[in-house]
């Protein structure tokens, strides 16, 4: 039976709407209280990733499968539904926390260890396989994608050193403080509710852990506690105004450090025929870290403020090259319909679960439909 590697994922946003399974695979309502690490349910090289659509370090994950052309079943597990909270979950990551992946008898549950276990386990090239033991899973492919360029290389200490940089972004900082402040986006995707929401959510939770702190809980443990007291400590930071503008002013000198290397890479490789990236003329994890860390602040309302203004063309010339590419389409989607695609799915799942009263599911289909009427209109607005 595969264990887990006991340790808590990194960088992994928490987000008040849900998102479109899309290309995710679909677990069936048996399958979800079923324990997933039941060897009966795995097949000898199934790659399996449990990851919520809208979360932040799942995107990065679902990115570089897709880069890699992995073939790979997504299980996504809806935070606004609690599902990352249900037993079958728990028994993959006691962190509660998405990403996961599952292969062979593995269960990483860490953000960085799950890049790194793909990337040391799934690369090749043509007329070599080096994949080890699971090099028959992909015997069919004819290059599977190396994002991480040999040690010892010029390409591969860029790719480390922007690694970390963009890993170190506090995206979760930057995603509540943007629903919480709108005032400080321009042309935000995150819809007006989320503020009211995320604030309710505030008032609810430090209500609760109050009533938790006097009453004594035998099923509820002290490292529980302590770890929503510590996620209640941490939004309440992120609600600081000055404090997110002080981040914000990181920030634009991360995307001017970020916008010179690019300008190096047109002198580095002028003359030469090559499509440029951030380290070179090969496409990195760098690159993936960089789009999705753009696509991202675009959804937040920042793209205007930081490379839309005219301040940053090269980032402005990455940002439309980059969303062009299949794994990104195939992915993060239009970043127009993220909303219509966050709340629909949720809503025909919430009704799966707990089917409604006949009044129930009028203002359902009621609010679908203005939903879509509205979406409709937005579109229209924006491209016609």
């Amino acid at each position: 039976m595969a264990t887990p590697n006991n340790v808590t994922p990194t960088n992994c946003s928490w987000w008040p709407i849900s998102a479109l399974e899309n290309d995710a695979g679909k677990s069936t309502e048996g399958e979800e209280n079923q324990d997933p690490t039941d060897p009966a349910l795995k097949s000898q090289d199934r790659l399996v990733l449990y990851h919520w659509t809208q979360s932040f370090s799942s995107q990065k994950v679902r990115l570089v499968i897709a880069e890699k052309g992995l073939p790979c079943e997504e299980r996504d597990v809806s935070m606004p539904l609690m599902e990352h909270k249900e037993p079958w979950f728990m028994r993959l990551n006691l962190g509660e926390e998405v990403p996961v992946i599952i292969h062979r008898d593995n269960i990483i549950s860490d953000y960085n260890q799950i890049i790194d276990y793909m990337e040391k386990n799934f690369t090749g090239g043509k007329g070599g396989c080096i994949l080890g033991e699971t090099c028959f899973l992909f015997a069919l492919a004819e290059n599977v994608t190396q994002l991480i360029p040999e040690p010892g290389s010029l390409l591969h200490s860029r790719v480390l050193q922007y690694r970390e940089l963009l890993d170190s972004l506090p995206m979760d900082a930057y995603t509540h403080g943007c629903i919480l402040h709108p005032e400080l986006t321009t042309d935000s995707m995150i819809p007006k509710y989320a503020t009211a929401e995320i604030r309710r959510h505030l008032a609810n939770a430090s209500t609760e852990l109050m009533k938790l702190d006097h009453d004594e809980e035998p099923q509820l443990s002290e490292p529980y506690l302590s770890k929503q007291k510590k996620l209640m400590a941490k939004i309440l930071e992120h609600d600081n105004v000055n404090y997110l503008k002080k981040i914000l002013g990181e920030l634009g000198m991360v995307l001017d450090q970020i916008e010179a290397e690019l300008e190096k890479r047109k002198l580095e490789y002028q003359g030469q025929k090559c499509e440029l990236w951030l380290c070179g003329c090969v496409f990195t994890l760098a690159d993936v870290l960089l789009g999705a860390t753009l696509h991202r602040l675009k959804f937040l309302g920042l793209s205007k403020k930081y490379w839309e203004d005219g301040s940053r063309p090269n980032l402005q010339s990455f940002f439309d090259r980059i969303q062009k590419r299949f794994a990104f389409r195939k992915v993060l989607g239009d970043i127009h319909t993220t909303l219509l695609s966050a709340v629909v799915p949720n809503a025909f799942r919430l009704v799966k679960r707990k089917p409604p009263s006949f009044f129930g599911a009028s203002f359902l289909m009621g609010s679908l439909g203005g939903m879509g009427y509205f979406a409709y209109w937005y579109l229209k607005k924006k491209y016609i």
